[in-house]
């Protein structure tokens, strides 16, 4: 195992975290079977949020008994302060604890600080002083808010995108955070399923030494292949090097991330699956991605009213209109061969 301290919280946790996004998807018995195997296998460090519909709910149920054992981190989408002290009343009620170790404010547009009318940091800040946040963090998928949350000193960590897909733009938010003492939270670091070796990420994260990478698990095979890495911390193999180089070679350029934050679309358009499915369709068990279910989603982007709203919502300022257009025609392409 490799323990590490998260920041400046003093928190000491094991350097491989569990996303707690993909147990929405399993019922209740499955999650809580992953979620205490995990902690027997030597994680401690789970990270949900208020949007992950019953994840909270299962991972208060799995960890009854055991609260002690595990750093709880949750996220809130709110937009002020009233709603943000609402959100902290339900995690705490769903995760069955009177305290959170992490309380992060959930990829907002800005960075909120004391004093601002949206009440967001103060809300925290009280919170904090009651004994029901340990420490008031931060996610993001912008760069400028990002850096603006490292620069004020506000928070105990950051969570961002980071992956051996990731630029030098990526890794200056690492080395800052590093050099102000704050801690660094890996979401996505299977870059949103595009990687397809968790143990060829899991070994480059290893040679991360501050960033805490969360890996989303649904399926006990993809723990078991993280828990590997808990008990040897993997060595950056040859062979994993070329999965590495072929990856960045294969993914340079502009690619949708998968993240989500362009949706809903008016026309009902999966836009986080269908603006990357030419690479689905080839990083993936192609099958699945073929099926008339998804033949159907790609069809809907004959609706599209080019209305821009995902390409003005997206991080990473991708054209997505374009890059659904593009898909689109690739996609009707593959299925005609």
């Amino acid at each position: 195992m490799t323990t590490i301290t998260l920041g400046g919280t003093g928190i000491q946790i094991e350097k491989n975290g569990f996303g707690c996004l993909p147990i929405q998807r399993i019922s209740q018995k499955e999650a809580a079977y992953l979620l205490r195997k995990a902690v027997d296998g030597g994680m401690n460090y789970f990270d949900t949020a208020r949007s992950y519909s019953d994840s909270e709910e299962k991972i208060g149920y799995a960890f009854q008994g055991i609260r002690d054992k595990v750093i709880l981190a949750t996220k809130s989408h709110a937009k002020t302060g009233q709603e943000l002290k609402e959100h902290l009343e339900t995690s705490l009620r769903n995760l069955r604890t009177d305290y959170i170790d992490i309380y992060q404010f959930h990829n907002p547009a800005f960075c909120p600080k004391p004093g601002g009318e949206d009440g967001l940091y103060d809300a925290a800040l009280e919170a904090k002083a009651q004994g029901k946040i340990g420490h008031i963090s931060i996610t993001n998928h912008r760069l400028a808010v990002a850096h603006e949350a490292i620069d004020s000193g506000l928070y105990a960590t950051l969570q961002f995108p980071y992956s051996y897909l990731a630029g030098p733009q990526e890794q200056e938010l690492v080395d800052k955070c590093q050099k102000v003492g704050m801690g660094f939270i890996a979401m996505k670091g299977m870059a949103g399923g595009l990687i397809r070796s968790g143990l060829a990420a899991a070994a480059w994260m290893a040679l991360q030494p501050t960033v805490v990478p969360i890996w989303g698990v649904q399926h006990e095979w993809e723990l078991d292949q993280f828990l590997s890495a808990v008990r040897e911390t993997p060595a950056m193999t040859e062979e994993y090097q070329q999965i590495i180089d072929h990856d960045r070679k294969e993914l340079a350029g502009d690619f949708c991330r998968g993240c989500g934050y362009c949706m809903p679309c008016p026309v009902g358009i999966e836009i986080n699956q269908c603006a990357r499915m030419s690479l689905m369709l080839r990083r993936a068990p192609e099958a699945s991605w073929l099926s008339d279910q998804w033949q159907a989603e790609m069809k809907k982007i004959e609706n599209c009213l080019h209305c821009n709203q995902c390409k003005s919502k997206c991080p990473y300022g991708l054209d997505t209109p374009r890059l659904l257009a593009e898909n689109y025609q690739d996609y009707k392409t593959y299925l005609a061969r």
